[in-house]
């Protein structure tokens, strides 16, 4: 009989584009076997791009939500459904559902102190597995690996029906002689991951004179961000910030000769559509949650102050972002 797992996804964009790594070890090594994901409503589209999973499952709950009710309602409705749960996230919490459903294989990092509802707990070391993508494969083995497992890179499959619904949508066209340059200039975790606007901008311009089209993809927090750039291009991009959903993101993304992104959701996303990728890291860290394709550039001055992983930059000079040049991302481009 075919092992039945349930995965407690994560709930950031990245992360979720990450965990398929886990998601194709498991398929490796157990190829019958049939994955679900308890996901929070966001993560659908992505999930729906994963033929490794069967179905995804709403967590009706907002990120950082407690909702122990809620978990406990969820995990008693999936009793006697699942051989095993693999919890992504380190929070207890996020370890409720499969122990109120009684799974009989729980397996997870021990993260905060989860010794009763998790009974296949692992010690995290840091420096043996330094990536998360690491992290996460590593849970679809047994424990006590010598060797860092290998990564099978994130890989959505995109249809071509759904590209040109979204096209249609937004009354984009697109033909095989254009060459098309998206550009994502948001980071949902703070300014200290954003390349200044400008630079952008200055980049955007300097491909739109050589013939390229530029469309500028984000979330609605991004829209102020993605006009400004669009108003220093007196016009010339496509301003898609906060106009499609994930899916329609994710498919239209596809299109794309070249990206260009700080780290972000939509790094990963354009890495798992295996597109030329330049990456600008600032106060993250790029060892740590890089790019997983094999066409890409990483962009990081390794200054002293950084990675520190801030929000927002506690010396308030932004160096490691601000010193990045528009011809430092340009060349890495052309290298991609």
């Amino acid at each position: 009989m075919s092992p039945r797992i349930l995965i407690i996804g994560p709930s950031w964009v990245g992360d979720m584009v990450m965990a398929q790594s886990l998601f194709k070890a498991l398929k490796q090594y157990q190829p019958g076997a049939e994955i679900d994901v308890v996901a929070p409503t966001w993560s659908s589209p992505l999930l729906a791009r994963m033929p490794e999973i069967s179905q995804a499952i709403r967590l009706p709950l907002r990120h950082g939500e407690l909702g122990l009710g809620e978990r406990w309602r969820l995990g008693r409705s999936l009793r006697g459904r699942y051989d095993q749960a693999i919890v992504l996230p380190n929070a207890w919490k996020s370890a409720l559902v499969p122990y109120a459903a009684r799974i009989p294989k729980r397996t997870g990092w021990l993260g905060e102190h989860r010794y009763g509802v998790l009974n296949d707990w692992r010690r995290l070391d840091k420096k043996h597995l330094p990536m998360m993508a690491q992290r996460f494969t590593a849970l679809a083995h047994p424990a006590l690996q010598d060797a860092p497992p290998d990564i099978m890179p994130p890989e959505l499959v995109v249809r071509p029906q759904d590209v040109q619904v979204a096209m249609h949508r937004h009354a984009l066209h697109q033909s095989a002689h254009d060459r098309l340059l998206v550009l994502c200039p948001g980071a949902e975790y703070g300014s200290a991951k954003r390349w200044p606007t400008a630079s952008f901008a200055a980049l955007a311009t300097l491909y739109l004179d050589q013939g390229w089209r530029v469309w500028l993809f984000g979330s609605d927090k991004d829209q102020t961000t993605c006009a400004e750039i669009n108003h220093l291009c007196t016009g010339g991009c496509v301003d898609l910030s906060g106009k499609t959903d994930l899916a329609e993101a994710v498919d239209l993304i596809s299109l794309a000769a070249a990206v260009v992104t700080n780290d972000s959701g939509l790094m990963h996303i354009a890495a798992a559509l295996h597109r030329p990728l330049v990456a600008i890291y600032g106060s993250t860290d790029p060892t740590f949650t890089p790019p997983l394709n094999e066409r890409h550039t990483v962009i990081r001055l390794d200054l002293p102050c950084s990675p520190c992983f801030a929000r927002e930059c506690p010396l308030g000079h932004l160096a490691c972002l601000q010193q990045i040049s528009v011809n430092q991302v340009a060349e890495a481009l052309h290298r991609v």
